[in-house]
């Protein structure tokens, strides 16, 4: 371990952390200006006021916790990765999707990071899609 990629970590915990705490703001203080959010499935949002639509979106449709974090970064901390299982409720419903019940549902997910200057400028976030339509549509 490096102090690079210890910094990583803190970084990637710290927006973790603000995840688990519902604090979209928190979230949007890790991230670069010009941030990449690349979705399981979706398309690329590029910059932290489409970063922050996200955000207020997933907030009303959506309640999760994520437990069993596992961070990792490399020695010079420019890249890193979590693994961790979603707990989720599907409160509003997603266009597109199953109709929402107030479903819950768990799901192994995980996210992969590009870090430079201290702030994340890409975010890659990786999950079953039909594992949750299956746990949501049942």
């Amino acid at each position: 371990m490096t102090a690079a990629s210890d910094a990583a970590r803190a970084l990637i915990k710290r927006y973790y952390d603000a995840f688990n705490a519902g604090n979209a703001q928190g979230m949007l203080d890790c991230l670069s200006e010009d941030v990449e959010h690349r979705v399981n499935e979706g398309g690329i949002r590029r910059g932290k006021a489409k970063f922050a639509e996200f955000c207020s979106h997933m907030g009303v449709s959506y309640r999760e916790e994520l437990k069993d974090i596992e961070i990792f970064a490399n020695d010079t901390g420019t890249r890193g990765a979590a693994e961790f299982v979603v707990h989720g409720t599907y409160l509003k419903t997603d266009p597109g999707l199953p109709d929402a019940r107030g479903q819950t549902y768990v799901l192994p997910a995980g996210g992969f990071f590009e870090i430079s200057g201290g702030k994340i400028v890409r975010v890659t976030t990786f999950y079953n899609l039909k594992d949750w339509v299956d746990q949501v549509a049942a």
